[in-house]
């Protein structure tokens, strides 16, 4: 990796006003924690072509944003030390980074990142994944829409000509397929289209050969995200309780590590509360984390970590710098997006 200073006066220069809010926000803030979160990740090259691309991170960015916090003072560390620091006295300023769900890419590509700049990333693993139990509709969908000028649905054929009819295809069909019966939208598109489901999944998913051989990385933690990627709160306790424990279980017994850490799918306001809270500390998780924007202070509650997503389309220094001065917390909060 290549790091290109230029005189600090430039006004044009890309990442100067991150780094100026980095400056700013130190100085009045202090010691913080800011934990980000995302999904996928594919290179720079590919990323205008994908069809969810706000999904998937440009490892060019990451690279960047990477290189940003060392430069301006931020220690990324694991989310035990993040805990840690959370209850210290003087914390300094420090970040964690963690990927959802898992996908082929978070082995191929986003850990060798993180190794190459010497710095620890989470994994959250939904099991189900490389289980093959789990359909990656969004994925499979994606896939076959990205590589194709067309595809058949039921009200027959559908053109695709620029990356932005696909973009428009995926975001009508995935929105018309999400909830309880998305794998079975699936599997009627991929009979429809000859595409190999289970190849498909393959292509895509985690495995636990994979897994295995980031089991003793000291750069890499892996703790869990449920079984099937269920919303928590939607489930009675007994069936939410076996997502958690029953996660946490699969991960012990494949790997032969603990899982410690926990992270809520769908992790807003109304996806998971004080009771589901309580059964990921019954599961035996030292720590939960949601997708509710917001800075890690000390005296933290373990159990209801706020996570900052990071979005594929904000591929800015200064977006970044956003989350890391609590500012997009704040406007969630106004706008009642908790």
């Amino acid at each position: 990796m290549q790091i290109i200073t230029q005189p600090r006066a430039h006004p044009a220069r890309p990442g100067s006003l991150g780094r100026s809010l980095a400056t700013l926000a130190g100085s009045l803030l202090g010691p913080r924690g800011c934990l980000f979160t995302f999904h996928r990740a594919v290179p720079g090259a590919d990323w205008a072509d994908m069809p969810n691309r706000g999904f998937h991170l440009d490892l060019d960015f990451l690279d960047r944003l990477l290189t940003h916090l060392r430069a301006t003072g931020w220690a990324v560390v694991t989310l035990d030390e993040a805990l840690r620091r959370a209850t210290a006295p003087e914390s300094g300023r420090y970040a964690n980074f963690s990927v959802d769900d898992c996908y082929r890419d978070t082995v191929e590509a986003v850990v060798p990142l993180f190794r190459r700049h010497g710095m620890p990333v989470t994994l959250f693993l939904t099991t189900g994944i490389p289980d093959g139990t789990l359909p990656l509709w969004g994925a499979g969908l994606e896939d076959v829409l990205r590589v194709r000028d067309g595809v058949t649905l039921p009200e027959g054929p559908l053109a695709l000509p620029s990356p932005e009819a696909k973009r428009a295809a995926y975001a009508r069909l995935a929105a018309a397929w999400d909830g309880p019966q998305a794998g079975e939208h699936y599997r009627a598109f991929c009979r429809r289209n000859g595409v190999d489901e289970e190849a498909m999944h393959w292509r895509h998913a985690i495995t636990w050969e994979m897994l295995d051989a980031l089991a003793d990385d000291p750069l890499v933690e892996i703790g869990g995200h449920t079984v099937s990627h269920a919303r928590i709160a939607a489930l009675d306790p007994e069936a939410a309780h076996a997502e958690l424990a029953g996660c946490r279980e699969r991960i012990g017994t494949r790997l032969g590590r603990e899982a410690r850490h926990f992270a809520f799918p769908y992790g807003r306001g109304a996806d998971c509360g004080p009771r589901d809270f309580a059964l990921a500390r019954r599961a035996g998780f030292a720590s939960a984390a949601t997708t509710r924007k917001g800075l890690v202070r000390r005296g933290q509650d373990a159990w209801s970590l706020p996570r900052n997503t990071l979005n594929g389309s904000h591929r800015s220094l200064a977006a970044a710098e956003a989350h890391l001065t609590g500012a997009t917390a704040a406007a969630a909060r106004i706008l009642g997006r908790v």
